[in-house]
């Protein structure tokens, strides 16, 4: 099914549900373009406000200064150049968004990445990795229950993390930054940088000319230039300071940070559990339909900080059960040999 919904250039898209995978994209067209199997797909349209539901996948073409208003996503979703505000309420898979103005997230269950954003980020419950970079305003991130990776927020941050953290900051003038980490926490900054820093954490480590270690302070306040931003992190592990703009080539030796190439499929050891996640996905959709394509594909959140020689963890291998469950799907003919190739595959570690 392809079928456009005529609307003017600002209207407001309500998704009450979408079962499968979503793709987002604003356009310049005035229209809204819906593709997707029209047997799963219903949408209705009041003025310029449209509201759609899905039982499978979605494909949306919206005019750019679109407002986004979602429910429920029932597994992965990318978004991109929409320069309304946009608001998700849950979604189960990753969510990937890029070029836009504002985005409120309220309950992410899988991994986030976010890369230029002209407004504001909130996000109020992650509980996969969040991946975050080009920020023009405020980043307040309520709670994340993994990892995140930070790079470049003008306005300010307040950010509460149970895992590690990793921070590639300028810090702007009469901005406040503050991160509570329940492990380790890595800070980048350039050398110029002008912050007040105020640190606590079992162990500091500063690497900052004109500053020396003192292993027997468990806080620490630095004040770096003029002092104009403030900057204040709390760790569960140690904090790291430096300026040294390649410390991910050498994160191994700092806690968990040997995944810091961006690569985010591998980045705190979550590979199987997506590709799992995908399985159940997809068993699923071929109980609903026996035609229905199987969906592998994971994404690749990949940031120019790659580390080379860093070494990567084993690939994961493929449980008894798992290649079990593949195999009974292709016995029944629910999936093609193509499908179950790809699903062991990415179940091996493969792309």
């Amino acid at each position: 099914m392809s079928q456009t919904i005529s609307v003017g250039l600002t209207p407001k898209i309500e998704i009450e549900f979408v079962t499968g995978n979503l793709n987002l994209v604003g356009w310049d067209g005035q229209g809204v373009l819906l593709k997707g199997d029209a047997r799963e797909i219903q949408f209705s349209q009041k003025g310029e406000t449209v509201s759609i539901s899905c039982g499978d996948d979605l494909s949306l073409r919206v005019p750019k200064a679109a407002s986004i208003f979602i429910k429920k996503i029932g597994g992965d979703a990318a978004i991109r150049g929409v320069l309304g505000n946009i608001q998700v309420q849950e979604i189960e898979g990753e969510l990937s968004i890029r070029d836009v103005d504002s985005a409120a997230m309220g309950t992410l269950r899988s991994d986030f990445s976010l890369r230029n954003a002209k407004g504001h980020l909130s996000i109020q419950n992650a509980l996969g990795d969040v991946s975050i970079r080009d920020v023009a305003g405020n980043v307040s991130l309520e709670s994340v229950a993994a990892d995140l990776a930070l790079r470049d927020v003008c306005g300010n941050l307040n950010a509460h993390v149970a895992g590690d953290v990793v921070l590639y900051l300028n810090p702007q003038a009469g901005s406040l930054y503050s991160v509570q980490a329940g492990d380790d926490i890595l800070l980048v900054m350039p050398p110029t940088a002008n912050a007040v820093l105020t640190l606590t954490a079992d162990e500091i480590n500063v690497e900052w000319e004109g500053f020396k270690n003192n292993e027997n302070l468990t806080s620490r306040v630095i004040t770096l230039g003029d002092g104009s931003a403030a900057v204040t992190l709390a760790a569960g592990g140690d904090i790291r300071l430096t300026s040294q703009a390649n410390a991910g080539e050498t994160a191994e030796d700092f806690g968990n940070f040997a995944g810091i190439g961006m690569d985010w499929s591998g980045f705190g050891e979550r590979v199987s559990r997506q590709v799992r996640q995908a399985t159940t996905r997809a068993t699923e959709r071929v109980a609903r339909r026996a035609s229905a394509k199987v969906n592998v594909e994971m994404g690749r959140w990949n940031w120019d900080l790659s580390p080379r020689g860093v070494p990567m963890p084993p690939k994961p291998q493929v449980s008894e059960e798992e290649r079990m469950v593949i195999l009974k799907m292709l016995q029944e003919k629910k999936i093609s040999a193509e499908d179950a190739e790809k699903l062991l595959s990415a179940l091996e570690g493969g792309a």
